[in-house]
């Protein structure tokens, strides 16, 4: 029984937790694959007996079939609103029903164009809307089968975030000040936002899973490029900045790898000796 424990430990003390977004880190934004190096260096890093986490802003209904193919220990998502370890959900925190239609009526009122991002769905208006963006999120989740049977307008869902768009004609100020004692907006440029829920971040995803598994900061490293990636960011010692990246993390970032497509994820985790 101590051996045991004691063989825990050593294994504890020894592996690493590795933390990684999905678009624009595992997933090419580019050319929306995974880059074959990247599927190889994670196979080689569980293989060393690390730990392997997606944490994303991705509702778990919209992680790509590629990718819960790859040898991933678990995957957090909704901005640290659902966190999963293999089989087993840890944590679920999705809006009120009440709350979240409450919001949505508020991005018509306030002429933004919104998709919500649910548990089970994502959540388009049902007619085409002047953003472009909007549209061609509707687009590729369509390839994908989601965003279809059910319109943002309907009240039938529940969802755990938003991403809404503006422009000249939009009211965002309203709506900021509307969502402001339990939600945030994340500026993802070019009059993007995606609007998450208060207490609940990537950063607190990691926590969570360190505390989990009794492991230190040391131990973790996380791997992002954009503004979503700032609270884990923030948390981590070990933070890992693709070769394109949002500024916004620069003064958290201990080392700039390559970019997604000229093999990052396997020159960092060569970089760390992780494999």
């Amino acid at each position: 029984m101590i051996s045991g424990i004691l063989n825990e430990m050593e294994i504890t003390m020894e592996k690493a937790i590795l933390f990684f977004d999905i678009d624009g880190t595992i997933l090419s934004e580019k050319t929306r694959k995974i880059p074959e190096s990247a599927v190889a260096a994670l196979q080689l890093a569980k293989k060393a007996g690390h730990l392997l986490f997606i944490n994303t802003g991705r509702t778990i209904c919209s992680i790509p079939a590629e990718i819960r193919r790859m040898p991933f220990d678990g995957f957090l998502c909704g901005c640290g609103t659902h966190l999963f370890f293999h089989d087993e959900e840890l944590l679920a925190k999705s809006l009120s029903r009440e709350r979240g239609r409450a919001i949505i009526d508020k991005v018509f009122e306030c002429d933004l164009g919104g998709v919500a991002e649910g548990p089970e769905d994502v959540y388009f208006p049902s007619r085409i809307s002047r953003f472009d963006k909007l549209e061609s999120s509707r687009r590729y989740f369509r390839e994908k089968g989601m965003g279809i049977e059910c319109p943002i307008e309907k009240d039938d869902f529940i969802y755990d975030k938003l991403f809404i768009y503006a422009d000249a004609q939009s009211d965002l100020k309203s709506f900021l000040d509307f969502i402001d004692e339990d939600m945030e907006a994340l500026d993802r440029g070019g009059n993007a936002y995606e609007v998450v829920q208060k207490g609940y971040s990537k950063g607190t995803a990691c926590e969570f899973m360190l505390d989990r598994l009794n492991m230190t900061k040391d131990q973790a490293y996380v791997f992002g490029d954009s503004s979503n990636d700032l609270a884990m960011f923030e948390f981590a010692v070990h933070a890992v900045a693709m070769g394109e990246h949002d500024k916004i993390l620069d003064p958290y970032t201990e080392f700039v790898t390559k970019a997604v497509e000229e093999d990052g994820i396997a020159f960092a985790l060569e970089h760390y000796g992780l494999i």
